[in-house]
């Protein structure tokens, strides 16, 4: 009996759910997407579980197929941190990765095990990292203050605290260079030629567990090369800190593999990216005559990223003769600022004409006060008219999570949908909530 291919998520643009029904509607989730932007309103987010949940389950299921050590995959909670998104993936066997107090915070109230989180930050307070340590979570250390004040909080605690190191691998990658975090020019982790100070200085620190490496080369990445070599660097390190006597068993290589945005990127499958990085985990720990560390990856965009779809309603139109037409939407930078940060591209549709084959080349603008605002720039799509509802696809990923209040917009409502439901599982801002923590001095009071 043949096996049944499970599509890899990262490799299709829209959700897997996505389907047309007969009123000519684009679906996600067994839910009219036109109905609930009626609902629910615009812009507004929506997450598909089950493209969610399929990306954690390849996750999990690609490492027992191809590594024969321990393993575990963290959810890189930075792509987007919210309650109900922690607790899916806790739900599928991953644990998190967290940068900040606020998404330590969130992994913990949506149940995730502390054992299984790892903070991460190149400029950690002393306060997050305590907390980290408070709830038993595992600190990745990124350059001399953390060790310090690791040290420091150590000391009166009843055991030592688990912490592993942040190295720059010195490999480079082919993204922007904004989301490359590999190669010697980096704000993040030790250079390799401060490692044997930091493996020495670990050695003689018994108040804490050092654990092991960890490595990331950055964002949005196709080339497996890249990973292949990082984890060469990773076991060469690994394999030094046990000369020194240091009880080194874990690996983190971190994440980092791409997604569709437009039909022309072509990234590997999960499954790929798992068995090749295993591959050469494997081989490295038998050049080096280690054992398997316990072998962690990172995932972030990968895994929600395929799962998010953004919903505008169409308004106003103005047509340049000989150059362009802009429609604009009732959206734009403060949800979506990725366009204008990394010049990045999207793929839409009109949810509401799915079925209509005609074609007109737009330039889709936000509504924002700034000429830069532009979420997708000489498009093809049907003839759009107000009120229509525009549907960007594989935005699952660094759009909430990166959004703002610029121009004072509230940010959207986050929909999960699943089998026919439809959950809110993060509220739309109020104009109230936009002025909550707002002070007027008393002199300046009308």
């Amino acid at each position: 009996m043949l096996a049944i291919q499970v599509a890899s998520p990262n490799q299709h643009i829209r959700p897997l759910t996505s389907r047309i029904n007969e009123s000519g509607h684009l679906t996600i989730g067994g839910c009219d997407v036109v109905e609930l932007a009626q609902r629910f309103g615009t812009p507004l987010y929506i997450l598909d579980e089950h493209t969610l949940r399929t990306a954690c389950r390849q996750y999990t299921g690609a490492l027992s197929r191809h590594y024969p050590g321990p393993s575990l995959a963290l959810y890189a909670s930075k792509a987007l941190s919210l309650l109900a998104v922690s607790a899916v993936v806790a739900q599928e066997g991953m644990g998190i990765d967290v940068v900040s107090a606020g998404e330590l915070l969130t992994a913990l109230q949506a149940g995730v095990d502390a054992r299984t989180v790892y903070l991460h930050g190149n400029n950690k307070s002393a306060f997050e990292i305590g907390l980290a340590l408070d709830a038993g979570a595992t600190v990745v250390a990124d350059n001399w203050l953390d060790l310090e004040t690791l040290a420091d909080l150590a000391q009166d605690r009843p055991e030592p605290p688990r912490v592993m190191v942040r190295m720059t691998p010195g490999i480079e990658c082919h993204t922007h260079e904004y989301i490359r975090t590999g190669h010697l020019d980096s704000k993040f982790g030790f250079d390799p030629n401060e490692l044997p100070q930091v493996l020495a200085f670990l050695a003689r620190t018994p108040t804490l567990h050092a654990t092991g490496l960890h490595a990331h080369i950055g964002s949005q990445v196709f080339d497996l090369q890249a990973h292949i070599d990082t984890a060469r660097v990773l076991v060469e390190w690994f394999n030094k800190a046990l000369t020194l006597g240091l009880n080194f068993s874990e690996l983190n290589i971190g994440g980092g593999l791409g997604i569709c945005y437009t039909p022309t990127d072509d990234p590997p499958s999960i499954e790929q990216w798992v068995a090749t990085v295993s591959r050469a985990i494997i081989d490295a720990c038998q050049h080096y005559n280690v054992p398997l560390p316990r072998l962690l990856c990172e995932p972030g965009r990968s895994l929600i990223g395929p799962a998010g779809v953004t919903l505008y309603t169409v308004g106003s139109t103005k047509t340049v003769p000989d150059i362009r037409t802009y429609i604009s939407v009732d959206g734009g930078m403060s949800d979506n600022p990725r366009p204008i940060t990394y010049k990045a591209q999207y793929t839409a549709a009109v949810a509401n004409k799915m079925n209509d084959s005609r074609r007109s080349v737009v330039t889709i603008a936000g509504k924002h006060c700034e000429s830069g605002d532009v979420l997708l720039r000489d498009v093809e799509l049907p003839p759009l008219a107000g009120g229509d509802v525009l549907a960007v696809f594989s935005t699952g990923a660094y759009n909430f999570s990166m959004a703002s209040n610029y121009n004072r917009l509230t940010r959207p409502a986050i929909v999960l949908v699943s089998d026919g439901e439809a959950s809110i599982v993060l509220k739309r801002e109020s104009l109230d909530d936009l002025l909550r923590l707002d002070r007027l001095p008393e002199r300046l009071q009308p």
